[in-house]
């Protein structure tokens, strides 16, 4: 895809949080309404939909429309990025020309939600749920604590990613955890599983959301600032955690962010601006390495001494994340809504001059990644 060809020209979240009283498709629904409206457009002009986890033909049914073009991907939370790329190579390919990427998931109350569970004959069924790893927090153990020992992050620098974080989100109303923490509280809260205290775990909520993706001349012409999208990657890696070439780098991640970054033209000093997708508090810090802005070594410190807090020189995770604003159980959604807020200028947090955002998410616990490279201008 050429760089700028293709733009968000809508985007917004459903209802936050606690929702019981909305199914996932419901969420979807709330989603989809909300963006188009931020878009200007209505159903009848979106002839493409993408769902993960529950099927596209069976969301745009509930919609009322019969997309042309449709996908339903599902590799977990970096879903959403991936649906943004294939919305792009099929506009440009002219399968389509309006799509709506959806996101609806009850992850707290669980209404209207699929059942998700892992089957037996999968290979994570095999090999390592008959041994107990059967939840995120402790299949994340494992690479964790190699980070730590190999790297020498100590474990205040790994809570110290929530405390930033919680500056980010500090008073936001749409936050699951809007209070300020410290490096202390984060290590005082309930121990989940070695080495992830509670604050180090993410949130468990309800939510949707949705993104209008066109064309660049289309979407220029609607009422709010278009969002770039100059580059974007996708890898995977394993399905397993236990058998990850290096428990302390993501293969997936160097190579989902080196398409997008060479796709869209630019350099780590390029970026203003990082979502990086963090489902627990170590996530971010190998993003920080595997993408090239720090060394392995050095990413605990960085975030530690506050180049990614507040004033920083690499404001990243401004909404305060999975760990602080919201995670439904796939959070991809919620990192590219808030680069299109901060790419616009209305961000809760806004960061002064912001023109190139990027967006990086991993799937399935180290199995999947992808990587988003949007601005407010042209290439």
């Amino acid at each position: 895809m050429k760089p700028g060809t293709v733009a968000i020209r809508g985007a917004a979240e459903s209802r936050i949080g606690r929702v019981p009283e909305l199914t996932e498709l419901e969420l979807r629904a709330e989603a989809a309404r909300l963006a188009l409206a931020d878009a200007g457009l209505t159903l009848d002009q979106v002839d493409g939909v993408t769902s993960a986890s529950q099927s596209p033909i069976d969301v745009a049914h509930y919609l009322g429309i019969s997309p042309t073009w449709y996908d339903g991907t599902s590799v977990g939370g970096c879903s959403f990025l991936v649906h943004v790329r294939h919305a792009a190579a099929a506009i440009a390919a002219g399968y389509c020309s309006t799509v709506l990427v959806l996101h609806g998931e009850s992850g707290r109350s669980g209404v209207g939600r699929p059942p998700r569970g892992m089957a037996a004959d999968s290979v994570a069924g095999q090999f390592e749920q008959p041994y107990g790893v059967t939840a995120p927090f402790n299949r994340f153990t494992l690479p964790a604590m190699r980070f730590l020992k190999e790297t020498g992050t100590t474990h205040e620098q790994l809570a110290a990613v929530a405390a930033v974080q919680s500056r980010w989100g500090e008073g936001n109303p749409r936050a699951g955890r809007p209070q300020r923490v410290s490096v202390q509280d984060v290590l005082d809260s309930e121990l989940i599983a070695y080495p992830f205290h509670k604050l180090e775990c993410c949130l468990r909520t309800d939510g949707g959301g949705a993104l209008v993706v066109t064309s660049t001349e289309r979407a220029e012409d609607g009422p709010r600032p278009p969002v770039y999208l100059l580059g974007s990657g996708e890898a995977g890696e394993s399905p397993l955690v236990s058998v990850m070439a290096d428990l302390t780098s993501s293969r997936a991640f160097r190579e989902s962010s080196a398409a997008a970054f060479a796709e869209a033209g630019i350099t780590q000093e390029d970026v203003d601006h990082l979502m990086a997708y963090d489902a627990f508090a170590h996530l971010p810090l190998y993003m920080l390495a595997d993408l090239g802005f720090v060394d392995r070594a050095d990413a605990g410190a960085f975030v530690a001494e506050g180049h990614t807090a507040p004033g920083g020189r690499l404001p990243m995770n401004t909404n305060g994340g999975g760990l602080r604003y919201t995670h439904t159980g796939m959070y991809g959604m919620f990192a590219i809504q808030e680069a299109v807020r901060q790419l616009r200028g209305e961000a809760f947090r806004q960061v002064p001059g912001v023109e190139t955002s990027v967006v990086q998410g991993v799937g399935g616990m180290f199995t999947a990644a992808a990587t988003l490279v949007l601005a407010n201008r042209k290439p």
